[in-house]
């Protein structure tokens, strides 16, 4: 491991929170090809390891595995918080998949009023607002955050399952 991974390794290990591509350049005098190339170091050396590197756009964050994760809650037995309702599943993955997107959107696919759902993923910090609408009113847009890729033990936005057909657009797709 390059000396450039393993300060890297030892920053990110260090942090409490998701630090920028920008700060740890900095914090490791490194220019971004560099950086890029120890991060992707990094991300390899973890493989088959008990953490992972998780990159959300330029955020970087080391984080316990998804299948250690019952065995961290034992050791360090945190609070207890609340599980996320279906709706807030349901708000959560059109976010995911169609991020940037708007309320209305949200809305619209969801059938119903979405106002709450978002209001309480923003409290959790799962989503964020990442931009404005350029329509009437510049309606919020979401995004998903480094922390719904730590609840949802997601390295990274790529590695989100491909989104199954419904049976209506299965049937749309072989009668059309």
């Amino acid at each position: 491991m390059t000396e450039i991974s393993a300060a890297l390794e030892a920053i990110l290990f260090s942090s409490n929170r998701p630090l920028k591509v920008r700060e740890l350049q900095q914090a490791t005098d490194s220019d971004r090809n560099s950086l890029e190339g120890a991060l992707e170091e990094l991300r390899e050396a973890l493989e088959g390891r008990g953490v992972m590197l998780m990159r959300h756009h330029d955020e970087i964050h080391l984080a316990t595995r998804p299948e250690y994760a019952p065995a961290v809650r034992r050791a360090l037995r945190p609070e207890v918080s609340g599980r996320l309702s279906q709706a807030a599943y349901e708000t959560l993955a059109i976010i995911a998949y169609q991020q940037p997107v708007s309320r209305a959107r949200i809305e619209e696919v969801r059938g119903v009023n979405c106002e709450s759902v978002l209001g309480n993923l923003e409290l959790r910090d799962l989503i964020t607002e990442v931009g404005r609408g350029s329509g009437p009113g510049q309606p919020r847009l979401y995004g998903t955050t480094m922390r719904f890729l730590q609840v949802m033990g997601l390295e990274s936005l790529e590695h989100l399952p491909s989104p199954k057909p419904d049976g209506a657009e299965v049937s749309r797709r072989a009668n059309g």
